[in-house]
């Protein structure tokens, strides 16, 4: 019985031991399975790298997908999105989706790779997301050059970020908006009118578009050639953006390069802009922004406006713009607004501008007109809280041009320390302006005209307001 016992024993270990013996064996095939085929596609990927693709004669990289072992972590690489990145077919679908994955991801990564070109269609890019989602261009981004096909609908932008928020794009790549077939359509539509039905857009697109988003962050990228501005902001806060670089012919149309309309605590530092029109342009609804270590040319310098259009109401304040330097531009640092606005512009300055051949570098246009004439009417927005320091440099047409309404001056606008001489390009040199604006003015004044351009005082003389509506009816 003792022996039977032991048998039974003996057998059951031997048995278990087999099993084991069995699942250790097939544990080793599978491994080495795995490992044969990683091996064979490492070579696949060896290869095509070193061998590449040729296209337009050039030698172009072949695109491989990032390695296995990353594709569950927080980097989402397009090329794992069935992007080709050759710059002629349409990624858009491969950086949406790429966009949906991460955005379902705190910490995440979006990875448009170095040394390819990425043909991307107008799109939407939208949240909410969660946290930290960044955008990284090391390639680049390439809109379409066919105007005739973009669809109807996209033409407010090309590329479009919405309700996002803890959101940043970085890294070294270019957004280049290839807009010069839309710059000269102006031109063209009137003899496409007479002598053909083609397709023109009523709208250019702007490159790339931030509505509805709070804690925005662009730095390191460039963008260029955009069809319309460059980088808009509607109705978000919180927004930084840092050495930038915005570039784009000087004869290219309403190329403004940063616009914010409805945004609040703003800050653009160390970037380098130069476009068809403003740099940057403040509209209405902003407060809060602060621009600074900003070189502007070639372009129209910056501006707050055009504001009260068609009789708007416009709200605009606490604006600090300074240690900026402007070259070759129209204006240097200007307000504009249209006659029949309401509202107010309140708490802006301007300081350490140093501006080389601006034609006018101090400039308040309160008769702002894009046409050839526009009709005299009695509001407009208020200006009030304008202070101008230290703006030093030259000029090519006039120092400072200060051009109030006759209903409604400016107030409290402080000229101290401004030193501009005409510019050897000058071919004409008009004296500073100053109508119906009040405040101080303290030296060094260079020219000697702007020491008598203001009116003494914060408010304003109603007798002298009373002869001259009188006399401009």
């Amino acid at each position: 019985t003792t022996l039977q016992s032991s048998n039974k024993k003996f057998l059951l270990v031997f048995k278990m031991k087999q099993k084991m013996s069995y699942l250790l064996i097939l544990l080793l095939i599978i491994i080495s399975m795995n490992s044969f085929t990683l091996s064979v596609e490492g070579r696949k990927n060896h290869n095509k790298k070193t061998r590449g693709d040729k296209h337009h004669g050039k030698h172009v990289p072949t695109p491989s997908a990032t390695p296995y072992n990353l594709i569950n972590s927080r980097i989402f690489n397009v090329l794992n999105f069935g992007a080709k990145a050759d710059g002629v077919s349409d990624d858009s679908k491969a950086l949406e989706a790429a966009w949906k994955a991460a955005c379902k991801v705190g910490y995440s990564i979006i990875e448009v790779p170095s040394k390819f070109k990425f043909l991307i269609n107008p799109i939407s890019l939208q949240g909410p997301c969660m946290p930290h989602l960044v955008l990284q261009i090391d390639g680049t981004l390439l809109a379409s050059r066919n105007v005739d096909s973009w669809p109807k609908s996209s033409l407010f932008q090309w590329i479009n970020f919405k309700w996002i928020s803890n959101f940043t794009i970085q890294r070294s790549g270019t957004v280049d908006g290839q807009g010069s077939a839309w710059w000269n359509l102006s031109d063209q539509l009137q003899s496409f009118q007479k002598k053909s039905t083609k397709y023109i857009p009523e709208m250019k697109p702007t490159a790339m578009r931030f509505y509805g988003s709070y804690s925005v962050t662009v730095r390191d990228i460039g963008i260029i050639n955009s069809p319309l501005c460059h980088l808009k902001f509607n109705n978000c806060g919180s927004v930084k953006v840092n050495n930038v670089t915005i570039s784009s012919p000087e004869n290219s149309p309403n190329t403004d390069g940063i616009h914010f309309q409805n945004t609040q605590d703003v800050e653009i530092q160390h970037s380098n802009i130069g476009c068809g029109d403003d740099c940057v342009s403040i509209q209405t609804g902003c407060s809060n922004i602060h621009v600074h270590h900003i070189h502007c040319g070639p372009g129209h310098g910056i501006s707050l406006g055009s504001l009260g259009k068609d009789k708007a109401v416009a709200y605009v304040k606490d604006v600090v713009v300074e240690n900026t330097t402007m070259q070759n531009t129209q204006s240097g640092v200007r307000i504009k607004t249209w006659q029949g606005g309401k509202g107010s512009v309140k708490n802006v300055s301007f300081s350490n501008i140093k501006v080389y051949n601006v034609e006018i570098p101090i400039i308040i246009d309160q008769y702002y007109c894009d046409k050839k004439k526009c009709k005299n009417q009695t509001t407009a927005v208020e200006i009030s809280g304008v202070k101008y320091k230290k703006i030093i440099g030259t000029y090519s047409v006039q120092p400072v041009h200060l051009a109030c309404s006759s209903n409604v001056p400016c107030t409290k606008v402080d000229l101290i320390d401004i030193q501009l001489k005409p510019s050897r390009e000058s071919r004409e040199s008009r004296k500073a302006l100053c109508w119906n604006t009040f405040g101080e003015s303290k030296a060094p004044l260079v020219p000697s005209s702007i020491d008598y351009c203001l009116q003494k005082g914060g408010g304003f003389n109603h007798d002298r307001l009373a002869r001259s509506h009188e006399n401009a009816c």
